[in-house]
């Protein structure tokens, strides 16, 4: 496990810094330091600075020329003074030229760590479907004092995961999703095991065959046990991700204006994965289940109805109020499974509700918790990696508001509000045993381009999630 931790950090190191010519120092200013930064540069490039329109405003690039014209150094504005994150440094293999660069400063941990995790992060393309490309980006030597084999775990990660979510559905079905489970649980030594079809009935879990039965590719349930030698008596860690692979609606159909990003409906599953790999590649010092229930939300005359009455492994009955609430059901199995085997810690990942992005926008995952310690230390590792979670109400005054007439529960309420505070106390009766449960309503998207996080896939809170266990468990070695 350690010479893989420590390949990859290679890895990382030898990407972000090729053979060319002496790397060219790239300086990164802050509004204040305009004046003393200038200063310090030779005369010419002081010329220079002055003649442009550049006051180290964030995000913005300027180059600077030597006597004789040639390039020899760069400055990236980081805005107003304040703490260095990732963010910082995502814009800036997009906006350099194709050479060699290396930070004129040298910065402590942690800030150097986010800003080679920052730089990776945003060399990020999605390219399965164009043709091959020549265009080169710029690279970055590794800078002293950073975690070297926490960004190549991290970056690695999260690339897999913004490939799941970016891939389309007709290439990462739910058979795409469950191989790929099978490749990360054989990738790190751990055991596999799949539900598909008919066997989700054998096997206990009827929800998430109705909900995947209309189909072509047949619903299935994965799940990965990983285990370090001697982990016999640590705790139990449970990870549970949301994988609906594509999301029409069921017979409740979404408008087709609504369907436009229905492939990262398993943005849940693509987060859990990515978690799962960096905590098994760091050696997590606990034990760690995963479990993805893996489904095309269909139309088809096998479909399940509104109206319909399912069973659950729970043995609560379930009302169908709205098929377009599928989300909840496939979950709800999983995590009784997961329940039913004694833990610390249970996490489920879930792009469930428009109700949580209606409340917070899109960069905000919602986050429940029946711990509210645990609720208030997994946010502030948010906050310290730049990785936002923002703690959300279980209240219980609104559990009536979940009442069936023909069986113990509806999967929606009539109300329309608190709709994300609604699925995650639909989700909470299936969690009776686990002290700490977790749950984590995300996007898994960026709307919009911003520096080095162009439009798609994002993976919120796996990086805040990954801070906080391993605060809290620390690493086999």
């Amino acid at each position: 496990m350690q010479d893989s931790m420590n390949s990859d950090a290679d890895a990382i190191s030898n990407a972000m810094a090729h053979a060319m010519a002496d790397a060219l120092a790239l300086h990164l200013v802050f509004e204040e330091e305009l004046a003393a930064f200038r200063e310090s540069l030779p005369a010419p490039a002081q010329s220079w600075l002055r003649a442009q329109p550049w006051n180290a405003e964030r995000h913005r690039l300027l180059l600077l020329p030597d006597a004789r014209g040639e390039l020899f150094a760069a400055a990236f504005g980081l805005g107003r003074r304040g703490e260095i994150t990732c963010w910082h440094a995502a814009g800036l293999a997009g906006c350099l030229p194709p050479r060699r660069f290396r930070l004129a400063q040298e910065f402590r941990a942690p800030a150097a760590t986010a800003l080679a995790f920052g730089f990776a992060y945003g060399s990020y393309r999605f390219e399965r479907y164009r043709k091959p490309g020549t265009a080169r980006l710029a690279t970055l030597d590794a800078p002293p004092n950073a975690d070297l084999a926490y960004v190549a775990r991290a970056e690695r990660a999260l690339r897999m995961g913004r490939d799941f979510v970016n891939t389309p559905a007709a290439d990462f079905g739910p058979s795409e999703l469950l191989a790929e489970m099978r490749r990360l649980a054989t990738r790190h030594g751990a055991e596999f095991r799949q539900w598909r079809g008919a066997e989700l009935l054998s096997g206990g879990f009827p929800a998430v065959h109705a909900v995947g039965r209309a189909a072509a590719q047949a619903p299935g349930l994965g799940e990965i046990r990983w285990s370090p030698p001697g982990s016999g008596a640590w705790p139990r860690i449970t990870l549970v991700g949301k994988g609906v692979c594509f999301d029409s609606g069921g017979l409740d159909l979404k408008p087709a204006s609504g369907m436009l990003l229905m492939k990262k409906d398993m943005g849940g599953a693509a987060a859990v994965l990515a978690l799962a790999d960096m905590l098994m590649d760091a050696g997590l010092r606990a034990q760690l289940r995963v479990l993805i229930p893996a489904v095309e939300n269909a139309v088809s005359g096998d479909a399940y109805r509104p109206g319909d009455v399912l069973a659950t492994r729970k043995g609560l009955t379930v009302e169908v109020g709205n098929t377009d609430a599928e989300g909840r059901l496939v979950l709800c199995d999983a995590l009784a499974a997961a329940d039913e085997e004694p833990g610390e810690v249970l996490v489920d990942f879930a792009t469930l509700t428009g109700a949580a992005r209606v409340a917070l926008g899109p960069d905000l995952p919602a986050l429940f918790g029946t711990d509210t310690a645990a609720v208030r230390e997994l946010c502030a590792c948010g906050e310290a990696e730049a990785d936002p979670l923002w703690p959300m109400p279980l209240w219980c005054g609104y559990e009536d508001e979940l009442a069936s007439k023909v069986a113990d529960l509806n999967n929606v309420s009539a109300s329309a509000f608190a709709g994300a505070i609604f699925g995650a106390l639909f989700l909470k009766r299936f969690v009776t045993v686990h002290p700490c449960w977790l749950h984590v309503d995300l996007y898994a998207w960026n709307p919009r381009e911003r520096p080095g996080r162009p439009v798609g896939a994002e993976l919120q809170g796996v990086r805040a999630c990954y801070r906080w266990l391993m605060q809290r468990y620390g690493t086999v070695t």
